[in-house]
């Protein structure tokens, strides 16, 4: 697995009161701090790398290099616990929300992690309007400024936090948060399905952790 590092810093986290299209569960705009650097997967998980720890492909749409999917929270948390034994660590696992918007985000506040302009959404991202209603290989368009391939679209991303419906009291140094009673688990970026909508950098949704479908993977985060 390649990884890209990403500094630690701040910046603030949900979508502006001014952007275009808002959503109560991306409010209120709030300020958090990255306290410690970490490393971001270049790419989503990979049938291949899934494989190797996991010794099956579950995707419905088979390609060593393209992302696994069909994948649950709680599948994503099983290979995690096997890799970090298998490499003798702790240091793999789901980034926070806070964590993934950061690095998607990468310095801006835009709607994209290129800017406002939908119309270039698909030089980065493969979503409903790409050629081909399905996964794709990793790392086929552009990156964002960080070098993070497929962060807008292919499939969306599970994080490790629970649901909440809005950012009232949320976190603001950055971990996952894990208060509350949802038994929803949070997914991010859109996929080959999503519209341009979901593929901005502050869309979320939750879902069943044992849920899975042809549009969701994850991404792995690696600690320093």
């Amino acid at each position: 697995m390649e990884f890209v590092l990403i500094p630690a810093g701040k910046f603030m986290m949900g979508s502006p009161s001014g952007e275009e299209v808002i959503y109560d569960d991306e409010a209120p705009i709030h300020k958090v701090t990255i306290e410690d650097s970490f490393y971001m997967g270049k790419y989503p998980v990979t049938q291949k790398q899934w494989k190797k720890i996991q010794g099956s492909n579950p995707s419905s749409l088979k390609g060593e290099d393209w992302p696994v999917e069909m994948i649950s929270w709680e599948d994503a948390q099983e290979f995690i616990q096997k890799l970090n034994e298998k490499e003798g660590t702790e240091k793999y696992r789901l980034s926070s929300e806070a964590e993934w918007e950061y690095s998607c985000r990468a310095g801006t506040q835009t709607r994209y992690s290129f800017g406002d302009d939908e119309s270039k959404l698909n030089e980065y991202a493969w979503y409903e309007k790409s050629f081909g209603s399905e996964t794709h290989p990793a790392g086929q368009k552009k990156p964002n400024s960080l070098g993070l391939y497929d962060i807008h679209g292919n499939v969306w991303e599970w994080v490790q936090d629970r649901w909440h419906s809005n950012y009232n009291v949320a976190p603001s140094d950055g971990s996952a948060w894990e208060d509350g009673n949802s038994s929803s688990r949070l997914i991010h970026g859109g996929s080959w399905g999503s519209n341009a909508v979901s593929c901005r950098s502050a869309a979320r949704l939750g879902d069943d952790p044992d849920s899975c479908g042809s549009v969701v993977g994850f991404r792995l985060l690696r600690e320093l």
